[in-house]
């Protein structure tokens, strides 16, 4: 127990280090994600419960993650906040480096090379109802970036977090906001 609260406390030490994007805290201050979670190097390690190699590449030069989700609808965010939200990432020094559309989502991917303090990789997914935002200090390879989108999908907690949102959308009888982000019930 001492060593949960010890490695809990170290966390929250090395959260206030190295600040991510002002763009998607300004973004979490305006439109009020309906889902939060925050994730650190070794909180990713323990999403990689079957111990893929793959994934531990992946995230070997992430320091922290942020994750986001927003009813667009609930959140009157639209193409215009969209656009205007790229452009802030820009404004910010970071560099978009792919934009696709697949099955009805845009994927827009920016990063911030090491010239900065700190090197940021920001992820997008963008759909007619969602907003989901990775917003990452340090870098991973972004031609896999689906991989992260999927391990993340598929742990537990937070798969069951993504699964109530896109089932209950706008419903926030059922969600309960706590510190850190959203409690499901």
């Amino acid at each position: 127990m001492k060593n949960l609260i010890l490695i809990i406390g170290l966390s929250a030490c090395t959260w206030t280090a190295g600040a991510q994007s002002k763009t998607t805290a300004a973004l979490a201050e305006k439109f009020d994600p309906s889902v939060s979670a925050f994730f650190y190097k070794n909180t990713l390690r323990m999403l990689n419960q079957k111990d893929n190699k793959e994934f531990d590449e992946l995230i070997r030069d992430v320091e922290k993650l942020k994750f986001l989700m927003f009813d667009k609808g609930t959140r009157n965010f639209g193409k215009a906040e969209y656009a205007k939200l790229t452009g802030d990432y820009r404004k910010e020094a970071y560099e978009p480096i792919i934009t696709s559309r697949m099955e009805g989502r845009n994927f827009d991917i920016f990063l911030r090379d090491k010239g900065n303090s700190k090197p940021g990789t920001v992820i997008l997914v963008n759909d007619s109802s969602s907003l989901f935002v990775l917003d990452i200090v340090g870098t991973i390879d972004v031609s896999k970036a689906g991989s992260l989108f999927s391990i993340i999908d598929g742990s537990d907690d937070i798969g069951k977090m993504m699964r109530y949102f896109n089932d209950n959308k706008g419903d926030s009888t059922k969600r309960h906001k706590t510190k850190r982000g959203v409690r499901v019930d």
